[in-house]
């Protein structure tokens, strides 16, 4: 199932088609986060690559903007080392610290596992979604799936007419 999934990511990517210079772009990414998490290259086709990752199903990257990796496991509830391949994923993704990461994808997991929903959340410029149960899409065999993203800058959120994100009060003196 994972062997038809990834044939039809890379076969849909390749479709898309990219430039030169989003294919360098993607290139520089893509080993950053081999370097990030120590997982090694499975496949590669425009804007997607997929990886092996012994604590995970599924690794996957996009790199259109904005990049976003997907992690999956057959497993309802995975061994911690999956959440720590997410905090690792989340440090080359963002520089968001590697423990603040997987202590949310952990918290997400349980409040997904308890809500039987969805759970969404932000650790430094990480944003990440969890999900656990089954499914009904291309990772219908996946019980577990969290997808991490950047959360963008806060100037994006004044220009969609959002409040700013709270600030830290300068120290006196």
């Amino acid at each position: 199932m994972n062997a038809r999934i990834l044939a039809l990511g890379l076969l849909l990517a390749g479709a898309l088609g990219s430039g030169p210079a989003r294919a360098d772009a993607c290139d520089a990414l893509t080993a950053r986060m081999i370097r990030a998490t120590g997982a090694s290259l499975a496949g590669r086709a425009g804007p997607l690559a997929v990886f092996r990752a012994a604590d995970a199903e599924r690794m996957s990257l996009d790199c259109r903007k904005p990049a976003r990796m997907v992690f999956a496991s057959l497993d309802r509830e995975p061994d911690p080392a999956f959440f720590t391949l997410i905090g690792l994923a989340a440090r080359g993704l963002t520089g968001t610290g590697v423990r603040d990461a997987t202590v949310l994808a952990l918290r997400l997991h349980q409040d997904s596992l308890l809500a039987s929903a969805p759970a969404e959340g932000v650790a430094g410029r990480a944003a990440l979604r969890c999900e656990t149960g089954p499914r009904g899409d291309a990772l219908a065999g996946d019980l577990t799936v969290c997808v991490l993203v950047p959360r963008p800058a806060s100037v994006l959120r004044r220009r969609a007419g959002l409040t700013p994100a709270p600030r830290r009060a300068a120290p006196a003196g």
